[in-house]
């Protein structure tokens, strides 16, 4: 008794198609996998930046240190 039954649920779909019609649903439904598509994609991209970020920040570093080493050397001069 605590469930819902196929025909409860064939019922509230029936109820949704006539209050927002088919044309709306379609269109939901493709906004829907359009929202999933685009945060797989960001969840991706934010996995491949953590990974290269320990890598990029280590590359930037000893730029930096070889910019600040060039730098001490000249006021040296």
């Amino acid at each position: 008794m605590a469930g819902i039954s196929l025909w409860q649920l064939l019922i509230v779909l029936v109820i949704v198609i006539l209050l927002f019609g088919t044309k709306r649903l379609r269109n939901l439904g493709g906004d829907l996998g359009s929202a999933f598509k685009g945060f797989k994609k960001a969840i991706n991209d934010d996995d491949a930046n953590k990974e290269d970020t320990p890598k990029e920040q280590l590359a930037e570093k000893s730029k930096a240190e070889q910019t600040d080493a060039n730098v001490k050397e000249k006021d040296q001069a």
